[in-house]
């Protein structure tokens, strides 16, 4: 028997971003599972950058080190960061875009809780405007190239840049779903043509479509543990969704399905563990619904209209900008008050 009161201790920082950590686990495994184990190295290359890094800015700022390096927070940016940017990315590479993120757009406003930007988008933007060139390499899917590295062959290119012996780069990467789409809109073929193209499955990229639906699966997690509210991934799919079902109807030769949107790039990460940094997003719930329609609008206008071939980043930060704004708009009139009184 229960006794009362029925009281529970709320959850900690470190134990609600463990969770989260925790719920990424999923489209990590199908990621290993459909591309090779690189992007457990740029984790582990983004986790250790992101604690130094984070060591480094609190003694800096003279707070004690124990608490805020096992908020897990700095992890949960890293392995976002890590997620969101090739599995083949250079060593150094990650090393910047993680540092940038925990000492610039986090500790440059104060810490967690302060920082109006999110850390890992903030440096997903910073690498991919600065190092254009190695944000587009890409691991081709197992099964679907001819050659296959090793994880020895990739351990070398990631920490040395060399391949083996007479292969080039071209021949073990290839371009993003949505970046293929693109192009090859651009060059006048229809979206039936480009859908046959064998790097495609059922619902979007091969491969991607399956990470995909596991970073949804360890949303609907942190859903049913309340760590997470319905308002943000729901508002952001269903504005993506409605955004790219208006464009199809209207142009089906030109436009993919909205189920193409949900399940390429970074839109399921995105939905359940980006736009939901609680930092970072409004804290009301009609806020909530307008930020990540938002970001759902532009993820898709960027994604057909911009020079990136997804632009979950940037709509994320786009709508970070405007937080304030929303939150002053959506506030609750305080109870029993009818007006400003002069």
């Amino acid at each position: 028997m229960w006794s009362s009161p029925f009281i529970t201790q709320p959850s900690s920082v470190s134990q609600i971003m463990l969770r989260v950590l925790l719920a990424l686990i999923p489209g990590i495994a199908l990621y290993v599972w459909y591309f090779g184990p690189a992007i457990l190295v740029s984790i582990a290359l983004a986790s250790v950058t992101a604690l130094a890094t984070e060591a480094v800015m609190l003694k800096l700022r003279q707070r004690p080190l124990g608490p805020f390096l096992s908020d897990n927070s700095a992890l949960l940016t890293a392995w976002l960061l890590a997620l969101s940017i090739p599995a083949l990315a250079p060593w150094w590479l990650v090393v910047v875009g993680t540092a940038f993120a925990i000492a610039i757009s986090k500790h440059l406003y104060g810490g967690l809780g302060n920082n109006p930007f999110n850390p890992a988008m903030i440096g997903y933007a910073v690498l991919i405007i600065s190092f254009p060139v190695h944000m587009t390499h890409w691991i081709t899917p197992h099964g679907m190239g001819g050659i296959e590295l090793s994880f020895g062959e990739q351990l070398n290119y990631i920490f040395d840049g060399v391949l083996p012996d007479g292969l080039k780069l071209d021949a073990v990467t290839m371009a993003t779903p949505l970046d293929t789409l693109k192009t090859q809109l651009h060059l006048g073929l229809s979206v039936n043509d480009i859908r046959d193209m064998p790097i495609y499955g059922y619902l979007a990229g091969k491969g991607s479509e399956l990470v995909a639906i596991g970073f949804a699966i360890g949303g609907l997690y942190l859903l049913s543990i309340r760590i997470i509210s319905w308002h943000l991934p729901v508002a952001f799919l269903a504005s993506l969704f409605a955004t790219a079902g208006v464009f199809h109807l209207v142009d089906p030769a030109h436009y993919v399905t909205p189920l193409f949107h949900w399940f390429s790039g970074a839109a399921m990460l995105g939905a359940f563990f980006i736009l939901t940094d609680p930092v970072t997003s409004p804290t009301t719930a009609k806020g909530k619904l307008i930020f990540a329609a938002g970001a759902g609008l532009l993820t898709y206008l960027i994604r057909v209209f911009g020079g990136f071939p997804d632009g979950m980043a940037f709509a994320t930060l786009l709508m970070n900008i405007c937080v304030p704004l929303i939150d002053a708009w959506t506030q609750p009139k305080v109870f029993g008050k009818k007006g400003d009184s002069k």
